[in-house]
């Protein structure tokens, strides 16, 4: 680097972003997008903003592996530190060639994020993230390694320090900066620290070899041993404390030749194929997983449509009707769960808000009803894509104790849709027709995220990811654990042709090259990509239905009759078919063909909804390929000519019938003993009972009585929805601040590079406040006015203190255009357009020094 260059090389954060251009700016405003909100004023706050503790966190948090052990190495760097060292560090003296094909990338990641500034000669980590990342005796580090010879020796004597030379051959100086810096020399020199190490006690050496990857810190008594008191002679280990003593940093470098790291990670964890399938079965397979979800939240919607399960006082649904519902759906409680969140998450079911708080299907349910089976599907695979409802905690406990429950709050896991489309991203990484295993996306992603979690089952993520792959099997995304066509449409993977990673091998073992730009933008891939916009995700979901569209079965307009009073649908029915067939019979068994059973129970039930025997008969010849059985026919016969030949009012309630035997029979009956039934007239029988219970004490009994209206007309009992009032889906939980598009991305570089212009440019004082360069003086209102007037007819552009009527206060740089009626019409740079500002509210005016103005 020449001298000019070292002139001008920035002294602070602020003075490094100013240098950068406005695209750099937008990329560090979009990998970080906590820093723009609010816009900041300039660049000096967007560097301080840049470097708080919370937001650097986010940074860190955000970083792969290797990435992340290359700010961890610069922070155990001498500051500043070149690129050299910093290889060094990661790549040993063997000089790695991934990690030096690595290294580029990483190290421009931590400056597009703004956590290394300075050229290379004089590279600086962000200080917070060097407190957060250098080794402390409180906070040790990644690397495990411990203080430099300058901090471990900083409390002692230097007497000490001079018989420590003695002790290791070196000249005695005379003061102890010197001597730090000549022990210093010695350990950071490989030939002399051989020569030193190669006279040392095997023993000696043990203990070395037991420190040298950390911890570095061991105890001592107050008598050590020889193989000890050889080493803390010569400063091998150092004491920091009353009866401990640390390996000095650059002793444990030495020893682990030259790096950082014991397990340096340039290259990302392959996602290995489990198994591989033809695409045509994956496809299918997936299209039956995903019709069956489809009428899987149909059921349960159904189950629940006359009202569902109670809300908890403290929200959610409770353990016995989670399990209630998971035996009607007739499956386990944990996939029961996952059906129910995906009904909420997509807007499905809601509360209905009533006195008696009860759980229902919305409004939005019956127009979900009428989309073709695709566009059902595609709402809620996108809800599930993009919630961040979590139905894997359900069972668990918050952070106050108490049990999670379905439907109830705290599931929202803001990471679970970065988690759930990068899943699905890396199963479209491999070849068409391959699932993946599981334990190694879940390496892949914790490289990706070193410091989110642990690398154990319990991180969060790992966990994410493993629900990821079971419900995306569930909802038909992936079929037999590879990801479908409609399942790469939709998170937007259709064109994608990615060559299967099992091909690192022979670029890594190339060497650096031609191909080694190849190498690292396959194996060190940038950061996943950005969540897409409401309208993105909606088309892709277009998409992803057309694909899936021609693998869904075409409902069917018929059943199949049998003698044994059954009725077998070989697939999918038409929705009218399908709710009529509901009432008239009993579903039986599931599968591939639904059979339902005729019963008298069922027969009466399609009685009491209205329907009349000669409308049944026609229904089963209209939708039968079969014929109608004679045992159905004089099923539904015989229920019906009962059907309605007593009668049941509210007298409490009553029981009327033309046939006296028939009411002689029911008294005579031991099982009406608790109706208390009592006869009013030869055709008339009171109960003390109400007349619900009456009509289901006599069924029970075997008759089939109807209700009758206070007039004396049959009620007819016709099925009805109980529905909430208009509700909207839950929004999801961010994971901070959104991502900034391009537009808002434009604006506010503009505005902070306005604001830094105003900030940072010289400017003439004035007689009223002198003042100091750079600091907007305080004018009356008459200078103000002068100023304004003179800029408009000499085209001088001012600096100018704004307050907002929200009492906001802003400097502002403007080229005033006119002035008249108490206002100001000019160019405001800051916003980059033409803007009015009354003169009452300008605080202070100045004009730009000659020389920039």
């Amino acid at each position: 680097m020449s001298s000019d260059e070292k002139q001008v090389a920035p002294r602070s954060l602020a003075e490094a972003l100013r240098a950068k251009d406005d695209g750099s700016l937008a990329a560090l405003l979009r990998a970080r997008p906590d820093l723009i909100t609010p816009v900041p004023t300039d660049l000096t706050q967007l560097a301080t903003r840049a470097g708080t503790r919370a937001s650097v966190i986010r940074a860190l948090e955000r970083l792969d592996r290797f990435t992340l052990q290359t700010a961890e190495a610069l922070a155990v760097a001498p500051e500043p530190a070149d690129r050299e060292t910093l290889l060094a560090l990661l790549a040993g003296d063997e000089n790695d060639p991934a990690v030096v094909g690595a290294f580029p990338h990483a190290l421009a990641a931590l400056r597009e994020q703004a956590l290394v500034w300075g050229p290379d000669d004089r590279l600086r980590l962000v200080r917070t993230a060097r407190e957060l990342l250098a080794p402390s005796p409180q906070h040790p580090s990644p690397t495990g390694l411990g203080p430099t010879v300058a901090e471990a020796t900083a409390g002692m004597s230097p007497g000490r320090i001079q018989e420590i030379l003695t002790a290791a051959g070196l000249p005695t100086t005379h003061d102890a900066v010197s001597a730090v810096a000549s022990l210093t020399a010695l350990f950071t020199d490989r030939a002399r620290m051989a020569d030193l190490l190669a006279a040392a006690p095997p023993d000696s050496l043990d203990v070395l070899s037991r420190l040298v990857w950390g911890p570095p810190y061991g105890q001592v008594t107050a008598e050590p041993a020889a193989r000890l008191r050889w080493l803390l002679d010569r400063g091998l280990l150092l004491p920091t404390a009353p009866g401990t003593v640390a390996l000095p940093r650059e002793v444990a470098l030495h020893l682990r030749a030259g790096r950082a790291h014991r397990n340096t990670e340039p290259l990302p964890p392959a996602v290995e194929p489990a198994a591989t399938h033809r695409p045509q079965v994956v496809d299918t397979t997936a299209a039956g997983q995903a019709y069956t979800s489809l009428a899987t939240i149909e059921e349960l919607l159904k189950d629940w449509d006359e009202g569902g399960p109670t809300v908890l006082r403290a929200g959610g649904l409770s353990v016995r009707d989670l399990k209630r519902t998971a035996a009607a759906l007739d499956l386990s409680e944990p996939v029961a769960a996952f059906w129910v969140e995906l009904a909420y998450a997509a807007g499905l079911l809601a509360s209905d808000g009533e006195a008696d708080e009860r759980y229902a299907a919305t409004p939005a349910y019956d127009e979900w009803l009428e989309l073709p089976a695709a566009g059902r599907w595609t709402r809620l695979a996108t809800a599930w894509l993009s919630g961040t409802r979590t139905a894997g905690v359900i069972g668990g406990r918050d952070t106050k104790e108490r049990t999670l429950a379905a439907l109830g709050p705290g599931l929202d896991r803001s990471a679970a849709p970065e988690v759930r489309h990068r899943v699905l991203t890396l199963l479209a990484a491999l070849p068409e027709g391959a699932s993946a295993s599981p334990d190694s996306v879940v390496a892949r992603l914790h490289w990706e995220r070193a410091l989110r979690g642990a690398a154990s089952s319990d991180d969060l993520r790992a966990r994410l990811a493993r629900w990821t792959l079971s419900e995306a099997e569930s909802l038909g995304i992936t079929g037999r654990g590879a990801l479908s066509a409609h399942g790469r449409a939709l998170i937007g993977a259709e064109s994608s042709a990615p060559a299967p990673e099992t091909d690192s091998g022979a670029e890594q073992a190339s060497g650096p090259g031609d191909k080694l730009p190849v190498h690292h933008h396959r194996h060190h891939p940038a950061p996943p990509p950005q969540p897409r916009s409401p309208a993105e995700l909606a088309s892709a979901a277009a998409r992803a239905g057309k694909l899936l569209a021609p693998l869904l079965p075409e409902p069917l307009d018929h059943v199949l009759l049998q003698a044994d009073l059954t009725a077998v649908a070989p697939g999918p029915l038409q929705r009218p078919l399908a709710d009529t067939l509901d009432v008239l019979a009993d579903v039986e068994s599931k599968g591939g063909a639904t059979v339902y059973r005729f019963t008298p129970g069922s027969v009466r039930r399609a009685l009491d909804a209205g329907r009349s025997a000669s409308d049944l008969h026609a229904f089963l010849s209209e939708h039968s390929r079969t014929p109608v059985p004679q045992p159905l026919t004089y099923l539904i016969d015989d229920v019906a000519r009962r059907h309605g030949h007593l009668r049941i009012g509210s007298a409490s309630a009553y029981v009327r019938c033309d046939d006296d035997a028939l009411l002689n029979e029911i008294i005579a009956d031991k099982r009406s003993q608790g109706l208390r039934l009592r006869r009013l007239a030869p055709t008339v029988l009171a109960a003390q009972a109400d007349p619900a219970t009456l009509l289901e004490g006599l069924r029970s009994m075997g008759f089939a009585p109807a209700a009758e209206s206070a007039e004396g007309d049959v009620l007819i009992t016709r099925a009805h929805a109980h529905r909430t009032p208009p509700r909207t889906a839950p929004e999801p939980v961010p994971d901070g601040p959104p991502s900034p598009d391009t537009t808002l991305l434009g604006a506010a570089i503009r505005a902070i590079r306005a604001g830094d212009l105003a900030s940072t440019t010289p400017h003439k004082p004035t007689a009223a406040a002198p003042g100091r360069n750079g600091t907007l003086p305080r004018t009356t209102s008459a200078e103000t006015l002068a100023t304004m007037q003179a800029a408009v007819l000499t085209g001088d552009t001012l600096w100018i203190g704004y307050v907002n009527a929200e009492g906001s206060a802003s400097q502002r740089v403007i080229a005033p255009i006119k002035v008249e009626g108490g206002f100001v019409t000019a160019y405001d740079h800051t916003a980059d357009e033409v803007r009015t500002y009354p003169l009452h509210r300008v605080t202070g005016v100045a004009e730009l020094a000659d020389e920039q103005a």
